[in-house]
């Protein structure tokens, strides 16, 4: 396997911690659009749980299809209702560390997004990541394809990993994230179980690794010997993923069972 010299980390639920904002923001653009069905709010928002990682305006697509107008007003209504809340978002304890880490090590860090631009900016400036960062990326600068499409991870390495996906890991905590690292063709995607999908979800998915943490990915990429590929619905019975439980332990089987890259300084 080729070295891993990139790592493409989601943000909400896998690096960002936002105490539900994400989920808040959509019901605010349900009630900006006057959903108010309860069945009709039920079945959106297990939508909206189903797709999480995916591009909002892609999702609010779905929820209002024919309807253009619709759908953009409830985008805004999102992004209005994240920025209210903004102030809740911080790193899931480690994830600081780890980049930190990664890059030590000559690992460049992308942070990708189902999130508009304006809403990873300033997500990014909350924080203070733009020095912690080599890249982020946004739907909207990969052409408005995002997640389960591999565009984000293709876009990264093309920037960062001289156009090879076998140097990237890729991380996330949704089944959508788990689709695009494989469909880019990465070595390494692991499901991380701090956000939105739980560990039968990104299995299923095919999740090369599960960790309970991103804090656990330096960990992942030091451990010695082959890494596993990407498990396929054919052989995953066969073929589990490993789960990293701490920084200082070694992988263990689970049971049977127009591309514009924002760029942060080196």
């Amino acid at each position: 396997m080729s070295r891993i010299t990139l790592a493409c980390l989601d943000m909400a639920g896998t690096t960002v911690a936002d105490g539900g904002t994400v989920l808040a923001a959509f019901h605010g653009a349900l009630d900006a659009l006057g959903v108010i069905g309860e069945a009709e709010r039920g079945r959106m928002t297990e939508y909206v749980l189903a797709t999480m990682g995916e591009s909002k305006i892609t999702v609010f697509r779905a929820l209002f299809p024919g309807d253009e107008q619709r759908a953009q007003h409830a985008n805004r209504a999102f992004e209005a209702a994240y920025a209210r809340g903004i102030d809740r978002a911080a790193p899931v304890p480690g994830a600081v560390q780890a980049m930190e880490s990664l890059r030590e090590r000559g690992v460049r860090i992308a942070l990708t997004t189902g999130f508009s631009r304006a809403t990873a900016d300033a997500l990014l400036e909350h924080l203070g990541w733009r020095t912690l960062i080599d890249l982020s990326l946004t739907p909207q600068d990969v052409g408005g394809r995002g997640r389960p499409h591999p565009d984000l991870v293709l876009a990264a390495a093309a920037g960062l990993a001289d156009g090879d996906p076998a140097r990237v890991a890729v991380a996330g905590d949704t089944a959508g994230d788990i689709r695009c690292g494989l469909s880019a063709g990465a070595p390494i995607v692991a499901g991380v179980l701090t956000g939105a999908h739980d560990r039968d979800r990104l299995t299923e998915a095919g999740a090369t690794h599960l960790l309970d943490s991103i804090a656990n990915l330096p960990a992942l990429l030091a451990a010695p010997g082959p890494t596993p590929g990407a498990a396929h619905p054919s052989d995953s019975a066969a073929r589990l993923p490993a789960v990293l439980t701490g920084p200082d332990e070694a992988p263990a089987p689970l049971n049977p069972l127009h591309s514009t890259f924002t760029t942060a300084p080196d």
